[in-house]
C-alpha cells in the first residue's frame, strides 16, 4: 500500500474513488482506486470483510447502480469499512491475510476499466458565468451576451445518455447541418469546428419521485459523486441549429466521463462558497451552507504526430455560478422525477482569464485568434487525430484527491 500514500497519486487513501474494472477474462465487477491499485470490492464481498446490503451482493454487478440503491448511510458505512480495513491500525483482517489481499488488490495497469454507472438520463447545464458571457457575446452580443433568466435558475438542456462514454474512447467526428457565413441555405457536411467542453458530472444516487420537489439540501444529499466531463460539440453545426432553442444535434454525438466516481464524502474538505450572487435568488435555490467545491481543472491538447501535451488551460470547479446542488433542485422544482444514475453536467466551467477557458471556442475567440501548441502546430478547433485530456485535484501536495483523466481522441468522420 505504499504507493496509496504518495504524496503525487491522485488516488491515497482519504480519496477511494468507485469504479467498474476487470482483468483478462473476467466479468465486469465494482472496485475503489488506492494509489496504483483497484481494490476488488466484490471479492471482500465474498469474503465476507465487506458487510454491504446485509448479505445481498451488489459489487459483483458490472455497474454502480445497485451500490448507489442503498442509500446514504450505506455509502457512508461501506466508505468507513474500506478505511479501517486499508488504514494500518485498523481492521487487520485484509492485511493479515496476505493472500486475500494480493487478490484483491489489481495493479491498475492489469485492468480495463468500464463506465462506472448506468446512465438512466443526461441533462447538460451552462453554470459559468464567465463562459454564458464569452459565447453570448459571439452567438448574440456582448450588450445581450446573458439571458435575461440566467441569474435567476441554472439553464439546462437534456441530452443523451446513449452516447455517455467511458475515457479512454475516441469520438468520431460528426455530421450535421451547417450553413456558410452569407450562403442561404445550409448543407449537410463533416464539422469542421470540432471543441471541447471542460466540465463536472455530477451523479444523482437517491432518486425523488414525480411531483416532488427538492431544497438545495435535500439535493446534495441525493448526489453520489462527481467525475470529469468533456461535452464535445460541433459549433458550425451549433450556431445553425442554436436559432433559438438551444443545442440538439451539435452535442448529441458523444459526451466522455473519466472511469473513476469520487464521491461526495471525499471531497468535504474541499467544500467552498459560490460566487456571490448578483441577483437575489428565489428561495427554493438559496443554499444553506457552502455547496461548491475547490477544485484545480486543466485540459491538454495532443496532435498525432506529437510526442507530449500541450496544457492549454487551468481552471476551477469554484468559478461555477450554481452548485451541482441548485441544479438539482432546479431540475426537480417542475416534480421532474429524479431517477439513480442521472448525470448532470455542470456546464464549461470557464474561469476570468484566458488562460482559464474551458472551451476552444473561447481560447480561441470563435477561430479568430489561433492557439499556439507546444510542438509548432495552431489550432483554432480539433483536427483528426487530436487527443484531449482533462484532469482534475482537490487539495494541494500531500493532502489532495485527484480524479485520474478524462482523454478522447478525435476519428475522421465517416
Amino acid at each position: 500500500m505504499e504507493s496509496a500514500n504518495d504524496a503525487d497519486t491522485d488516488f491515497p487513501l482519504q480519496n477511494l474513488p468507485y469504479g467498474v474494472f476487470r482483468q483478462a477474462g473476467q466479468p465486469f465487477r465494482c472496485g475503489v482506486a488506492i494509489g496504483k491499485y483497484v481494490l476488488d470490492l466484490a471479492l471482500l464481498e465474498g469474503l465476507g470483510l465487506l458487510d454491504v446490503a446485509r448479505g445481498r451482493p451488489v459489487f459483483a454487478d458490472p455497474s454502480l447502480n445497485a451500490f448507489m440503491s442503498l442509500g446514504s448511510f450505506c455509502w457512508n458505512s461501506v466508505r468507513q469499512q474500506l478505511l479501517n480495513l486499508l488504514a494500518f491500525g485498523g481492521d487487520d483482517r485484509l492485511q493479515a491475510n496476505a493472500e486475500a489481499a494480493n487478490r484483491a488488490l489489481v495493479p491498475l495497469n492489469d485492468v480495463e476499466l468500464s463506465l462506472p454507472f448506468r446512465v438512466a438520463e443526461y441533462t447538460d447545464f451552462y453554470s459559468s458565468r464567465q463562459h454564458a458571457f464569452n459565447v453570448g457575446s459571439m452567438f448574440r452580443d456582448p450588450e445581450n451576451a446573458l439571458p435575461p433568466n440566467w441569474l435567476h435558475m441554472p439553464i439546462g438542456y437534456n441530452g443523451r445518455a446513449s452516447t455517455v462514454v467511458v475515457s479512454p474512447s475516441a469520438i468520431r467526428r460528426p455530421h450535421g447541418q451547417i450553413r456558410d457565413l452569407g450562403q442561404p441555405a445550409p448543407a449537410l457536411r463533416p464539422s469542421a469546428h470540432l471543441d471541447f467542453e471542460l466540465e463536472m458530472g455530477a451523479i444523482v444516487g437517491s432518486p425523488s419521485p414525480i411531483g416532488s420537489r427538492l431544497s438545495v439540501e435535500q439535493a446534495d444529499d441525493m448526489i453520489f459523486g462527481y467525475v470529469i466531463l468533456n461535452d464535445w460539440s460541433a459549433r458550425d453545426v451549433q450556431t445553425w441549429e442554436y436559432q433559438p432553442l438551444g443545442p440538439f444535434q451539435s452535442k448529441a454525438f458523444g459526451t466522455s466521463i473519466s472511469p473513476w466516481i469520487v464521491t461526495k464524502a471525499a471531497l468535504e474538505p474541499f467544500r467552498t462558497s459560490t460566487p456571490d450572487r448578483e441577483i437575489a435568488l428565489l428561495d427554493y435555490l438559496r443554499e444553506p451552507r457552502p455547496m461548491s467545491y475547490d477544485i484545480a481543472m486543466d485540459v491538454a491538447l495532443q496532435p498525432a504526430n506529437a510526442t507530449v501535451e500541450t496544457v492549454i488551460s487551468k481552471t476551477n470547479y469554484k468559478h461555477l455560478y450554481y452548485s451541482a446542488a441548485q441544479q438539482l433542485a432546479h431540475h426537480a422544482v417542475s416534480g421532474c422525477a429524479m431517477t439513480i444514475g442521472d448525470l448532470l453536467g455542470s456546464g464549461t466551467i470557464s474561469g476570468p482569464t484566458e488562460g482559464s477557458y474551458g472551451s476552444l471556442l473561447e481560447l480561441t475567440r470563435g477561430g479568430k485568434k489561433p492557439l499556439r501548441l507546444g510542438n509548432g502546430e495552431s489550432r483554432t478547433f480539433l483536427e483528426d487525430g487530436d487527443k484531449v485530456t482533462m484532469r482534475a485535484r482537490a487539495g494541494k501536495k500531500g493532502n489532495a484527491i485527484g480524479f485520474g483523466a478524462c482523454s478522447g481522441i478525435v476519428l475522421p468522420a465517416r
